[in-house]
Order: structure tokens, then sequence, then C-alpha cells
């Protein structure tokens, strides 16, 4: 094996870390490269890094971990300045990817004054508006003319678009809606960058012509003035406080006094309301959530980068970390060596893998279907909005559960917000409930699968817009009645025959819940009364399908590999992911005798014997994500391996540290002392 196989080896390095990178067996530049699509774009992550270290002012003055919120949303303030002033001699040609890495290696995961604006507001504008109004805007948007959010969520409505309580009323006599928030129920609550930062908001409301409601439209509106900030008439904004995680970002709330703002501030990209207040409906009524689905798009990609980084801090630790003996009068054995913390870690590894490939390939199709927008064609847009909230939810959910399995496998210093994982975890876990509550999006999964089950038991196969098979098409296409999983199947039949199971389980579940729901309507249940006496049924049912979707996505980016050593460790790694979740749904696998107990061992023990494979390749397999330290944002995690004398440096950084003795001890403690040996 070559020292040059993996190239994050460097003079001085923790020797137990090295060790493990000289394991590997194939060339980590060639896996980052296949994830960050080629030489140029990883080489680029490196210069915009390198250009990061160099420059003083693009840094924190000490870990963020130690400031105040209000010192942390100062800092943040100050470091977009340097941004803005270096933005042009880092990114190239305003390339979003760079962008957006740049960003996160100056400001972390805790947030900062332009994400909700960068992340949501413009998108909007570049999907809602028509020509004219992104004449008007989007310039301005884009160089920081102003500083813009997503004012949707409100504090008694979240997910259900349809109870938004907030209104915008059509006035024909002054060309105007006047937005109003007529309850405490519809203040608007949560949208990031509302409370101090933004002087605009797109808002979400019920629009209202001559008494009829409209449902949910956007709305352009000015919140401050533009030179003194200061909310303007009829508007109240402010912070919302302390939150679980990201608390360098100013969560707001936002209420409406009969605001009016002019006609043409609503968004008129795919629907429209002239002068005589003539309504033009969308050619879809998905197209109303394109911002939404957008986000949802990059969030499990985004997700999966948070999953590989709690991967990489906790593999890296426990490479370097020794605790106890595994043969008794031997030294003490790397956290790695146990199986149980392998069992532990590596499919964590596989999914954080999963993630990241199957956000990048929806990705693709986000792009695909807004080229079809522009084209006047909405077919694919319900497929993708499907699919997306299914990715949302299992996705975030998974990930939650994997940083959290992280963080403990790392023991005490877990806990320490140096290893970088409870900020991680505070930060991801968000994502189970903004842009959509969970639950709520396995259902709207659902009524697209109830859709598709109807359509497949008339003998309709699921089809795309230009004629293929679309990802449903194994709802139409039978499979086996048996799981064909055994010991002799050879190296690519354990694919196919997982796909198979997943699809099984997906399609049984899928149908039974149709069946479900059918005789519950049948026995005079209301439609509603029925989806929700399914609805756990329903859940389970997209969970099932969103499974064969990573899983596909997976099996395909793997083949699609042309390096072979990398090919090889990454078929090892989906291995190890199919059998993991094979494992994870032996119940319903089993239910109705689809695998046998036999079978359903075979898979377990493919676990175990796929952990003892993938030991060598463990930390190279971390290192190709290609974490700047920067980024990593974890003492644990470090390249260089050197753990504990930067854990002792980070901890003197402690205000507490700052005095030998605390106001507090003089005040209180010391006192309270002095009285109890007085007494003695």
């Amino acid at each position: 094996m070559s020292i040059s196989l993996n190239g994050y080896i460097q003079a001085d390095d923790n020797p137990d870390l090295t060790l493990e990178r000289q394991k590997g067996t194939f060339k980590t530049e060639a896996l980052s490269e296949v994830l960050y699509d080629g030489p140029y774009t990883l080489q680029r992550r490196r210069d915009i890094a390198k250009y990061v270290e160099e420059h003083k002012d693009l840094q924190d003055p000490v870990p963020t971990e130690f400031l105040s919120r209000e010192e942390k949303i100062e800092n943040a303030a100050r470091k977009l300045v340097s941004i803005r002033k270096h933005f042009d001699n880092v990114v190239k040609d305003d390339d979003p990817a760079e962008a957006y890495y740049f960003y996160s290696l100056c400001y972390h995961l805790d947030g900062n004054p332009i994400a909700l604006h960068n992340g949501m507001f413009l998108p909007t504008l570049f999907t809602q508006t028509n020509d004219e109004q992104k004449d008007k805007w989007l310039n301005k948007a884009m160089n920081l003319g102003f500083i813009g959010t997503y004012a949707q969520t409100e504090i008694g409505h979240g997910t259900n678009l349809r109870k938004l309580e907030t209104t915008a009323t059509f006035d024909k006599s002054s060309d105007t809606f006047i937005l109003h928030s007529p309850t405490v129920s519809s203040t608007k609550w949560w949208p990031g960058n509302l409370g101090k930062a933004s002087n605009h908001a797109i808002v979400v409301a019920q629009m209202y012509i001559e008494g009829k409601c409209y449902g949910p439209h956007t709305f352009m509106v000015q919140l401050r003035d533009e030179k003194t900030h200061k909310p303007l008439p009829g508007v109240t904004v402010g912070d919302i406080g302390p939150k679980f995680g990201i608390n360098t970002v100013d969560n707001g709330y936002l209420r409406f006094d009969h605001v009016r703002i002019p006609r043409t501030n609503m968004m008129m990209g795919h629907t429209k309301v002239d002068k005589k207040g003539n309504y033009e409906k969308p050619i879809h009524s998905k197209l109303g959530y394109g911002a939404m689905v957008f986000v949802r798009s990059a969030m499990t990609t985004i997700q999966g980068i948070y999953l590989a980084t709690a991967c990489t801090v906790a593999i890296r630790y426990s490479a370097i970390r020794r605790q106890g003996n595994i043969n008794p009068g031997k030294d003490e054995v790397q956290v790695l060596d146990y199986q149980t913390q392998q069992h532990r870690l590596f499919p964590q590894i596989a999914r954080a893998y999963a993630f990241f490939l199957t956000g990048k390939y929806v990705s693709k199709m986000y792009n695909k279907v807004i080229q079809d927008l522009s084209e006047g064609n909405a077919d694919l847009l319900p497929e993708l909005h499907a699919i997306t909230s299914g990715l949302k939810s299992v996705v975030t959910h998974q990930v939650g559960k994997g940083i959290e399995q992280c963080r403990m496998s790392c023991g005490g210093h877990g806990y320490s917000e140096a290893s970088g994982l409870p900020l991680l975890y505070a930060v991801a876990i968000g994502g189970c409930t903004y842009e959509g509550e969970n639950m709520v999006m396995l259902l709207q999964l659902a009524r697209f699968l109830m859709r598709t089950a109807a359509a497949v038991k008339s003998g309709q196969r699921p089809m795309t817009s230009h004629g293929h098979p679309s990802q449903f098409d194994y709802f139409f296409v039978p499979g086996p009645r048996y799981c064909l999983l055994d010991h002799v199947t050879t190296q690519n039949r354990p694919i196919r025959v997982s796909i198979e199971a997943f699809e099984h389980v997906a399609r049984r579940l899928t149908l039974r819940a149709y069946e479900r729901l059918k005789a519950a309507e049948k026995k005079g249940r209301s439609e509603q009364d029925a989806w929700n006496d399914t609805a756990v049924d329903l859940t389970k049912a997209s969970r099932a399908h969103t499974r064969v979707f990573i899983a596909k996505t997976f099996v395909h980016a793997v083949e699609e590999i042309t390096d072979y050593a990398v090919a090889k460790v990454m078929t090892d790694l989906l291995h190890l992911y199919l059998a993991y979740e094979i494992v994870e749904i032996g119940s319903a696998l089993q239910e109705d005798g689809f695998m046998s107990g036999t079978q359903f061992a075979h898979a377990q023990k493919q676990v175990y014997m796929l952990l003892e494979k993938l030991r060598p390749n463990a930390v190279s397999l971390v290192d190709s994500f290609d974490f700047d330290d920067r980024e990593l944002h974890s003492v644990l995690g470090r390249r260089d391996g050197h753990v504990y004398e930067n854990l002792l440096k980070w901890a003197q950084n402690s205000q507490l540290n700052k005095t030998e003795v605390l106001p507090a001890f003089d005040k209180y403690l010391g006192p309270l002392m002095k009285e109890a040996r007085a007494k003695l």
C-alpha cells in the first residue's frame, strides 16, 4: 500500500491517524473528485479555503462558542462586510456553489445576516417573478441593496398553507393590496433574519379580491425604512429570542396593520391580477411552492454534509482515542477497533454518502423542472414535489439520529461544544420542522402514492411527461414473490435483491394503505376522516418509497464511478448501506413471508462482515469529503489529529478563565464558605 493513496497525510500528524490513512486502498483525491464533480471544482474549494485562511478579517477573533448572542450577531455582521469586500476575489463568475462554500467557511453553522436572503428570498425572485419584476428587484437584491427574507410561517400555522391567516386584500380604487394580521395567531413567526437584519420580505398571505379568497400568494413587502432601518408605519417586527440552535440568526415575528403595497408587488411570474381585479391562475397549483421545493431539494445534500461532518469528527477521533483492552495484557486499543463502534459509525458513513449523492441527483431534477417551467411545462413538478417531501422528512430524521450516534460515540468529549457536534446536531435537527413538519411531509408524498395506487389498480402505468417510466414504475411491474437472498449470491445480485426487497415493502405498504383508505370511505367515513384513520400506514408507505428512491440513486451513482479502486470501496459501502437497511426493516420483510428468518440472519452477518471489510478505509472515506478544518469546526475532528493539546487551548478561551477569581465567588460563594467555617 502506498502512502500517497491518502492525500491528507502531512508530517508531524498524530501517528495513529497517519497509520489509518496509510491503510486506505484507494486514492482519496479520486473519490473527492467524484463527490465534487471533477478536479477543477475540488481545487476551487481548496483555493477558497486557503484564501479565507490567509485573511484574518474573514475569521473569528475567538471561538464563537464563547460569544454572547449579541456579540455573535455583531461578529457575523462584521464578517459580512469583509465577505462582500473579498467576494469578487474569491468567487468566480458569481458561481452559487462557490459562494455557498465561501460563506460556509466564514460563518460555520450558526447562521448569518443574509442566510434567508440567499436561501429563499433570491430563489423566489428568480422563480416567481415576471420580467418586469426581475428588472425592478433582482439586481438590487443580488448586490445587497436591500436584505430580504421569506415570511410564511405564522405563530398559529406553519405547514398548512391553506390556513394561513395573514390577508392581502385587493383595493381596486387604489390599485393596491392591503396586508393585515387579523389575529394574534396570524403573526408571522420564525422567518430567519426577519427580526433585525431584513428590510424587505416576501410575505405569503391569503389573497382576497372582492370578498373571494384565492388562497395563499406571495407579495414583496418593504418592512423598514432604507435609510433609518426603522419599521414602516403599520409594521411591527422583532426578534423571537434564543432558540435550540442557530442563535446567530435573528428569527423574527411580523405583524401588519392595514399596510398598503402596489398591486405589482404580488409575485406575477406564474399568476396575475390586473387593475380590474381579474385573476389569472398558474398552469399548476404547485407552482406557488417553488421556493419550498428549491429548499427541500437542496436540503438533502446539505443534510448529507451535516452527517458526513459528524462522521468525520467521530471516525478521526475514534482512530486517535485509545480506551480499554480487547485482549488482556495488551496495550489500550483504538476505539475504532471495537465492533460496537464500527456498527455505530460505519452505517452512518454509508448514509452520508447516500444522502449526499441523492441530493446532487435531486438538484438536477429541480433544474430540469425549472427549465421545463420556463417552457410552460409543469408535468414533472408534482413528482419532484412528492419526492422532495419524502426526502426532506426521511433524511432529516435519519441525519439527526446519526449525528447523535456520532456524538455519543465520542464519549464525554462529544458533549463539549469543542467537538462541534452539539451545534451540528442543533442545526441539523431543525430540518425536521422547518420547510414543513416531517409527518406532514410524509403525508404529502402519500397523496401522490395514493393517486399512483389508484392508477395502478385501474391498469395505468406511471409515466413521466416524456413517456418514460417514472420513479413509481415499480408499483406497476410485479416483483418476485419471495426474497432471493442467500449465501451464494453473486457479487452484483445482492444489490438487485435488496432493491427488490425495498420495492416489495413499499409496494405492499402503499397498496395496503390504499385499501384501508378506501375501506374506511366505504364504511361511511368522510374522505378527511378516512385519511386521518389511515395516516400512520400512509407515513410508513412514504418512508418505504423514499428508501427505494435513495437506494436506487445511490446504486446508480456508484455504478457511474470509473476509477477501479474507488468503485470497489464505494461498492463495499453501498453493500453495507443496503444490508443495514434490510436489517432495519426486517420485521416488514418477514411480516408477509417475503423474507425468511434464515435470510434475515444472513443479512445481519453481511453487515458484520462489511464492517470488518471497511475498517481499513474508514478514515480515508471521511477524508474524501475534503472538509477543511475551518469548515469542520471541531477540535476532535482536526485533520492532524492533535486533539488533546488543542482541546486545552480551546478551553482557555473561556471568559470564565479571564480572571482567577470570579466576582460571583467574592459576592456569594466565598462568604458562604467563610460563614460555614466559622460555625465549625
